[in-house]
């Protein structure tokens, strides 16, 4: 889909228009998620809506509602920052946005990670759950404990394509435009044993303060490794994660000073994703994006 201006608006006064999402109405989507306490940046907003495809409502002028979506190989996307003002809810807006995403997705098949608010409007679009992701967060204030058994080293240009695959494994779909851009300007962490890398994981500003996904790797022992180098280089700021709950690692991160926070539902239109045995995907690059 081009991300071209929307036409000029011939409707009715008072009537609500769906339309492509364009970077004109980032700073009106960035007042959206702050109404609902989401803790996105206008910088966290950019970054998404360049990786993806959006759908705006509006009235009289007015950016009343947002979904977007991202395409991911061969045939997956996710969706997310699927908002509707508080003063058009009840309105069908929820319907006619995942209308117009679902179809412009075409026949990939779609999964997003639901509140409980939003569970009604995607059972009743043909959305199923198959998982729970749990949020975790707070101001870090002690740096964990790192197994030095874990061999761990700063990703290097020559680890790309390993981390891509591993990524691929682990996530059931090919996701090198977002893992390039989650990357980028980040501080990346590898597992390196003697048959190569085994395991990666990420730390990157966004929202309050610092987000560590995503954790991809063979084993927990791994991941934890991963998660508290990465997020002892951030003693006493705001460090957010979010984790499979069946990946277990929920009550050791209660031990490092990161409660649970909340809880999603992951669902799916279609077959979800099959990862491969090598790898597990351990935390999100945040509920949106996967």
């Amino acid at each position: 889909m081009t991300k071209t201006s929307p036409a000029p608006s011939s409707a009715p006064a008072g009537a609500i228009e769906i339309m492509p999402m364009t970077a004109e109405h980032l700073p009106q989507a960035l007042s959206l998620s702050q109404d609902v306490q989401w803790p996105y940046r206008i910088e966290d907003w950019e970054v998404a809506f360049g990786l993806g495809h959006g759908f705006a409502a509006e009235k009289d002028g007015e950016l009343v509602g947002t979904a977007l979506w991202w395409p991911y190989a061969p045939d997956f996307a996710t969706a997310g920052m699927i908002i509707v003002s508080e003063k058009v809810q009840r309105r069908g807006i929820g319907a006619r946005l995942m209308e117009a995403l679902l179809s412009d997705a075409g026949e990939r098949r779609v999964v997003l990670n639901s509140t409980a608010e939003g569970q009604k409007l995607y059972l009743g679009t043909g959305f199923e759950p198959y998982s729970i992701v749990l949020q975790h967060q707070a101001v870090l204030s002690r740096a964990p404990e790192v197994d030095p058994s874990v061999p761990l080293r700063n990703a290097e240009a020559k680890d790309d394509d390993a981390i891509l695959a591993i990524d691929r494994a682990g996530a059931g779909m090919g996701r090198a435009a977002l893992i390039n851009a989650m990357r980028e300007g980040a501080e990346t962490l590898v597992v390196y044993r003697g048959e190569g890398v085994t395991g990666y994981g990420v730390v990157r500003r966004w929202g309050r303060g610092v987000v560590v996904g995503p954790v991809v790797a063979e084993d927990a022992d791994d991941a934890r490794a991963l998660i508290a180098a990465l997020a002892g280089r951030h003693v006493g700021t705001f460090v957010r994660i979010d984790v499979t709950e069946s990946c277990g690692l929920a009550p050791w991160l209660e031990t490092l000073g990161l409660p649970r926070a909340g809880r999603v539902v992951t669902m799916a239109l279609g077959k979800p994703p099959e990862p491969d045995s090598s790898a597990t995907l351990f935390a999100l690059a945040n509920q949106s994006l996967g």
